[in-house]
């Protein structure tokens, strides 16, 4: 616009449009606002005054962290860790992606399919984790009914077990799988398969080629999501899981309970650590952050 234009214009028409555009920027801060304020006071400034024990006490250094390098629990923890969140997440992987290919290509089910993967989500994962302490017990559901048919002649050991982690875990982190796959093949458009089928592709080759490539996306969000997650588990590791074969979570807790809140915030700095370096990798990785943000669109 013109100088002279802009003369021609009332001065008060040209202040009132300053001041909505000033008040329709302004609303967004104003709506965040509350959230940000609540966020800060009740978890940013308390998960940092425990963070900054790991260096400040009882002088500033890192001598705690240079400490875990001989710390033959942490080395063990720390794998157990790792170990527990890759079975997790591959075995997560394997169940959830026919699942969520059967929710993709559903139409009139759909509704009911979705209830079905969402009903365990809503309820608690203490309540999953007692049912399944229920169903793996010496006396529980499973050695009941393979005592009864004649399979074993004495209960098997299932409870309290790495197997008895890894299967509540993987039960409990299904959707978290499922869900960004299925959204991931609903926005494959369904011509592409059947041009690969019409151009002699068969099934499974049109499969192969044209709609698992195409779903990485979700799958990307999937494994990352599952994977992140299952390093900070606690409660089910703590019900159903090995006492032998704990994890950092149960290891950071059972320091918290002896006061030691150095050690305890140095594990809880190589947690954090560890989930931020992972999502920090898989963006860099070739193709996986463009993945990542395809399938939140």
């Amino acid at each position: 616009m013109s100088d002279e234009v802009i003369s021609m214009v009332p001065s008060s028409l040209l202040e009132r449009k300053g001041r909505a555009r000033l008040t329709k920027a302004a609303i967004p801060l104003l709506l965040v606002t509350p959230l940000f304020v609540f966020m800060v006071v009740l978890y940013a400034i308390p998960v940092c005054s425990m963070l900054l024990r790991s260096v400040s006490a009882p002088n500033w250094s890192l001598v705690h962290y240079a400490a875990l390098v001989d710390d033959i629990v942490f080395v063990k923890t720390f794998w157990t860790t790792l170990r527990t969140s890759f079975v997790v997440t591959l075995a997560s992987l394997v169940l959830a992606y026919p699942v969520a290919l059967a929710l993709s290509r559903a139409r009139s089910s759909a509704p009911f399919l979705l209830i079905v993967i969402l009903l365990p989500f809503w309820t608690s994962i203490l309540v999953r984790s007692y049912a399944w302490m229920v169903l793996l017990g010496r006396h529980g559901l499973i050695n009941e009914m393979l005592l009864s048919l004649g399979m074993i002649d004495a209960p098997l050991r299932l409870l309290n077990t790495t197997l008895a982690t890894e299967i509540a875990m993987t039960h409990i982190m299904l959707p978290y799988m499922i869900l960004p796959i299925a959204n991931s093949l609903r926005q494959i458009d369904p011509s592409l398969p059947r041009a690969a089928s019409a151009l002699g592709a068969t099934p499974w080759g049109a499969f192969y080629q044209v709609t698992l490539p195409l779903s990485m996306p979700g799958v990307a969000v999937g494994v990352l999501l599952v994977f992140v997650l299952a390093l900070g588990f606690y409660i089910t590791p703590a019900l159903v899981g090995d006492s032998r074969e704990i994890t950092i979570s149960m290891l950071i807790a059972q320091q918290v309970d002896q006061l030691n809140w150095e050690y305890a915030a140095t594990l809880s700095v190589v947690l954090l650590a560890t989930a931020l370096g992972l999502i920090a990798a898989a963006h860099r990785l070739p193709g996986v952050g463009s993945a990542f943000r395809m399938s939140l669109r």
